[in-house]
């Protein structure tokens, strides 16, 4: 910790490089700490993380924000949240943070969405199709997204190579790209929200 900065966020692995973006557009003295996105794989895991890095963090912070939706967590994260009188940002998943009322839209027009976001792109290979186990069993892919109908790149950055990688996954799993582009969406304003509601949109300086 800075000797300035009594926030702290911590957050999805998957949220790092946007929340920092936000961060130092708004120049906010914040301090982040990650827990790595492969626990979405296992959402079991996430809980428990966030309370090791909380136990770790929470003595020297006067304020800290948990960035995660529920993410598959069936209510565990909130009910440790609640134990230890934290908040989370509002939301279920990083999804509906981008994507914002056209997120629930898109569900409704077609339930058998698959979404794609910036931190999904890059890291497919490593996030998605290890973390299905297709690198040993490619011949399951058909069996994870027989029920997909098309695939969405929600993406927060026009980022041309970006877009040419969202293609090349789109051929790998047979489906249909639409691309949307969301920017930081509700995860901007939700963060201003927060900071603005604790005194702390005026700390500004160094991250």
């Amino acid at each position: 910790m800075s000797d300035q900065t009594s926030t702290a966020f911590i957050l999805c692995g998957a949220l790092a490089r946007e929340v920092m973006a936000i961060i130092k557009r708004h120049e906010w003295q914040v301090d982040v700490y990650g827990i790595r996105a492969i626990d979405h794989m296992v959402p079991e895991r996430i809980a428990p993380d966030v309370a090791r890095k909380f136990e770790a963090i929470r003595s020297r912070y006067q304020h800290i924000l948990v960035i995660y939706g529920d993410c598959g967590t069936r209510g565990a994260l909130d009910e440790f949240l609640s134990q230890h009188n934290l908040e989370r940002i509002e939301g279920p998943h990083c999804y509906e943070m981008y994507g914002g009322p056209q997120f629930q839209e898109m569900m409704d027009e077609e339930p058998g969405t698959f979404f794609l976001t910036d931190f999904l792109v890059r890291g497919f290979r490593g996030t998605v199709w290890h973390g299905l186990g297709l690198d040993r069993y490619p011949e399951l892919l058909d069996e994870y997204f027989r029920n997909y109908k098309r695939l969405v790149y929600l993406n927060q950055m026009e980022d041309a190579e970006l877009i040419a990688k969202a293609g090349e996954i789109a051929i790998t799993l047979g489906l249909p790209l639409e691309i949307r582009h969301s920017g930081y969406g509700l995860l901007d304003q939700r963060l201003c929200d927060w900071m603005e509601r604790h005194g702390l949109h005026h700390e500004q300086g160094s991250v």
